[in-house]
């Protein structure tokens, strides 16, 4: 197993299975965020619910311990390539093979994703801390921090920007997690990347749907 995890292979595949899981996590984060088109108080509950057990601190504990080993695994695979690149052998793929915009840019959407990770997290979970009553329950108000937040334009914009850079990565990186299970073979390969690449739009546009309807709202 571990000359397995330490191939190239490998590493495509530890790093693919580690995407799956942020893959999976923003899919739900995206529809929760979707409860603030239905009302504060069911988006705060949504919040509430999320923070209010143990269970958070096993999804966390999970989450960052993935999010490490995709950043390492990539940072590897980035160095492999670059060294891979000053052999004689190396062969630059032509027509089908060739490599789209969004896989020879992954290092700078990743760049830009986890930048943008960090500045959410301290944003939305170390930032104002409100409170509210719903159906009797004190809870966090985390309705009126992001109306707070997304009427500022700069950071609405920054926030699309990122988005959409997120959605070209997911695209990517979703159908290279197909790819390195077998899945992207023979006549299932097109469906695969067509489902990627809806995915990745749902979760795009879902995610740039609240702070444009925050802004617009308020403005």
């Amino acid at each position: 197993m571990s000359i397995f995890l330490g191939s190239t292979v490998g590493k495509k595949f530890l790093m693919g299975i580690t995407g799956l899981i942020w893959a999976g996590f923003v899919l739900a984060h995206m529809a929760g965020n979707l409860l603030i088109f239905f009302s504060n108080d069911a988006y705060n509950s949504y919040g509430h619910a999320l923070t209010s057990g143990n269970i958070i601190y096993i999804a966390e504990t999970v989450l960052i311990l993935a999010l490490l080993i995709h950043v390492g695994t990539a940072v590897l695979l980035t160095r492999a390539n670059r060294q891979a690149k000053g052999s004689a052998y190396v062969v630059v793929s032509q027509g089908k093979k060739k490599a789209t915009l969004a896989s020879r840019t992954m290092a700078v959407q990743g760049s830009m994703v986890l930048a943008f990770i960090i500045l959410h997290i301290i944003t939305f979970k170390y930032g104002t801390y409100y409170e509210t009553n719903v159906h009797g329950i004190v809870m966090r108000d985390l309705a009126k921090l992001i109306s707070e937040v997304f009427s500022e334009p700069g950071y609405v914009a920054w926030y699309v920007v990122c988005l959409v850079l997120l959605g070209f990565h997911l695209s990517h990186g979703v159908g290279s997690t197909f790819q390195s299970l077998g899945l992207m073979e023979g006549t299932y390969r097109n469906l695969w990347k067509k489902l990627s690449c809806v995915y990745a739009i749902i979760v795009a546009l879902g995610f740039i749907s609240q702070p444009l309807y925050i802004f617009l709202s308020a403005h």
